[in-house]
């Protein structure tokens, strides 16, 4: 009892810290990418592609993290996707080569997505249903988020070389491989489903429906607003660019405040319930962002928008346990095509953007937010009559 009490902590401990790591990738594309662009003399739309092949990474894996353990089970599926890591950022490092640029930012996307699929289907197995843990360990991903843009400020203005955030994240890759390697897995070999329904049969289940309606339409939310805040309050001359930036990172502090809220909230609150609630003040604090004309009343709204959102994804997760355990698949699904959202998102906003302005643009995103409102009471009402 004792050896299986340590191993669950050792299990989650690695969880929690790979997934730290899988934070600092997904931001350190974004904070490094014009420093690559200006060293390696790119364009603004190879840029462009080099993010996308990010996300098309990040949602091939999510499916592919899925199916994979079928074959290999699940500890060489996952150090496979894993490799791809450090690799990725010494192709980065060391060519200038085009297509190996693309390869590299696509194998990102497909050590963050991986990392994504197995990490919370690892967690929903240790605690099924609890959700504390999901958020928990979204937490250790908003810790890595945040600090990986602070990282690169580092690199590049004290030690003045932006090739060291490489090198630091080559490192953190190598970290997520061994951690795990060496993590406990009692079950590694993922039974084949069954072929007809109970291979597909989840596409019948509501809870499906629903975890998947409100993970795109947060998805949508959550990249739009990510994507495109600095540009908006830059442009729009609502703050200085410096102030811009600071946003930015004060998002990510209170995304992080809000997940540990929400941790600690779940073992004592109605799930169901707390979803609407978070949802509700997500709607309420971006209506102050673009209602805000003042640096005080803009900086309450995304304080607000963040902490309120932070614990959404974790905690519809967190409900679709028994679906995830029901259907081996359903969660691959879920996650790739809810993802779609994060991709359509910040276009729409961009399209929105060009013909009727950066305002009526960045408004878009609040459609969103009321849909994923719709959803959460949804999920409540429902929840009810069952």
């Amino acid at each position: 009892m004792e050896t299986q009490q340590k191993n669950v902590r050792l299990r989650f401990a690695a969880c929690f810290a790979t997934f730290a790591c899988n934070g600092a990738l997904a931001l350190t594309i974004g904070a490094l990418l014009p420093f690559v662009r200006q060293s390696y003399g790119l364009n603004y739309a190879f840029a462009g592609a080099l993010v996308s092949l990010h996300s098309v990474g990040n949602l091939v894996s999510s499916f592919a993290g899925g199916l994979l353990p079928l074959a290999l089970g699940r500890r060489n599926s996952i150090l496979c996707f894993a490799a791809c890591y450090p690799l990725s950022f010494a192709l980065v490092l060391l060519t200038r080569n085009p297509a190996l640029l693309l390869l590299a930012f696509f194998m990102t996307g497909l050590a963050r997505g991986a990392a994504s699929n197995f990490n919370n289907t690892e967690i929903n197995m240790l605690a099924p249903g609890k959700g504390w843990a999901l958020n928990a360990l979204h937490a250790c991903f908003a810790v890595g988020a945040f600090s990986a843009p602070l990282l690169v400020l580092l690199c590049t203005q004290v030690f003045g070389h932006w090739q060291l955030m490489c090198g630091l994240m080559i490192a953190f890759g190598v970290i997520e491989i061994l951690l795990y390697a060496r993590m406990p897995m009692p079950v590694d070999r993922v039974p084949r489903p069954e072929a007809g329904r109970r291979n597909i049969g989840f596409l019948a289940e509501r809870d499906f429906w629903l975890t998947f309606g409100t993970l795109f339409f947060y998805l949508c939310a959550e990249q739009g607003v990510i994507g495109w805040m600095v540009t908006y309050f830059q442009d729009s001359g609502l703050m200085p660019a410096g102030y811009a930036q600071t946003m930015a990172s004060v998002l990510w502090v209170l995304i992080l405040a809000g997940r540990l809220t929400s941790a600690y909230l779940c073992a004592r609150v109605d799930k169901s319930r707390l979803l609407v609630i978070m949802a509700v003040g997500m709607a309420v604090f971006f209506a102050v962002v673009l209602a805000g004309r003042t640096l005080p009343v803009i900086t309450l709204g995304i304080a607000g928008f963040g902490f309120s959102m932070a614990g959404v994804y974790p905690t519809r997760v967190s409900m679709a346990g028994k679906l995830m355990a029901d259907y081996p698949m359903a969660w691959s699904v879920i996650l790739t095509t809810a993802s779609f959202g994060s991709i359509l998102m910040p276009s729409i906003v961009g399209a929105v953007a060009e013909t009727m302005g950066l305002y009526m643009g960045i408004s878009t995103i609040f459609l969103a937010v009321a849909a994923t409102v719709g959803m959460t009471v949804a999920t409540f009402l429902l929840g009810r009559k069952k």
